[in-house]
């Protein structure tokens, strides 16, 4: 529960934080794998668990989140998440193209990695790769895992 409170305190406070993190000049460049997630889901649970909120079944609320302005994130293979605090050039309190572009695609990226309060950060210079939806995970959830909405009255 601590981990998922600070991983909510990471998505409201990102915008600052990059300001903050950038000016500072600290952290590490690194190159990382993983897929592009939708933040809030993964770590409310509110559409299932972890596997349920990855790959094609979860692309259509992915991409409704991060227009309506949720912070996107980058899960590896090990299951290490990296909240995405900026992408490229990108307005980070903006919804753009790229960032709706690369949800729940699987990329490489090439950047600067922060660690605050327990929680990954990283400010994206560079896709290296994009090996685009790797999960195909529809016949397994369906467009919507049948376990995220209310239940139905009888």
């Amino acid at each position: 529960m601590r981990r998922f409170k600070l991983a909510i305190l990471g998505l409201l406070l990102a915008p600052v934080l990059t300001a903050s993190a950038l000016a500072a000049g600290k952290g590490e460049m690194v190159e990382v794998k993983g897929e592009i997630i939708d933040t809030w889901c993964y770590f409310s649970g509110v559409m299932g668990g972890p596997d349920a909120v990855t790959g094609s079944a979860h692309h259509t609320c992915a991409l409704w989140c991060a227009a309506g302005g949720i912070p996107i994130g980058m899960r590896t293979e090990d299951g290490q998440v990296y909240m995405v605090l900026k992408v490229k050039d990108e307005n980070p309190l903006e919804p753009t193209d790229t960032v709706l572009e690369l949800q729940s695609d699987v990329v490489t990226a090439k950047g600067t990695h922060f660690k605050r309060d327990g929680i990954d950060y990283i400010v994206v210079a560079d896709i290296v790769a994009n090996d685009g939806i790797t999960k195909l995970n529809h016949e397994d959830y369906g467009p919507v895992p049948p376990f995220s909405g209310p239940k139905k009255k009888k």
